[in-house]
């Protein structure tokens, strides 16, 4: 279950609870209650892992975009040198070289910028997408507090005993004039 639901399961019990009359004050299903909460605490933990998979996954591409790109200069390295050797024209086979060189190290940069980007986004997207789960998580849970402390507080405030009912008192004698 996702904590999406699991959130959405806390603000329903709270808005589906049976209301005290004449109060703000709800009550709420306490094993209901724990067992999100037991899933929340279950949940969250591989949400921000799912999170922190995706920031890790930004060094991945940047790696094998920095991977691509040295192999590249060194396929363009090489190249050149077999030009160099086999070549009869050593002005071309440079310019050659140098124009993959070129080449090579745009690529690289261009590679390099957008693997960036991807994982600038990535980062973006995933604290977003964490902030919004902890401001969800925030307003359900300080909600559910609230209406936990006012629950308690009613609680607190109804007598542990009733009182004992107090004896009558004895009248006093009244003097009655005879007629």
């Amino acid at each position: 279950m996702s904590v999406s639901n699991i959130l959405d399961e806390v603000e329903n019990l709270v808005v589906d609870a049976t209301r005290v009359p004449l109060t703000n004050t709800v009550m709420i299903n306490e094993s209901e209650l724990v067992r999100l909460i037991d899933n929340l605490r279950q949940e969250l933990p591989k949400e921000l892992d799912n999170a922190h998979e995706i920031l890790n996954s930004k060094d991945d591409i940047l790696n094998e975009a920095r991977i691509e790109a040295e192999q590249m200069m060194e396929r363009a390295r090489e190249n050149a040198e077999r030009m160099v050797n086999e070549s009869q024209i050593v002005q071309e086979s440079r310019e050659k070289a140098q124009l993959m060189m070129e080449q090579a190290t745009a690529q690289q940069k261009e590679l390099l910028e957008q693997s960036y980007l991807q994982a600038r986004q990535l980062r973006v997207n995933a604290n977003s997408y964490a902030n919004q789960v902890f401001d969800h998580l925030i307003v359900n849970v300080g909600n559910a507090l609230e209406v936990l402390k006012q629950a308690r507080d009613e609680l607190q405030k109804m007598p542990v005993e009733p009182e004992p009912p107090t004896e009558p008192q004895p009248l006093a004698p009244v003097d009655v004039p005879e007629a």
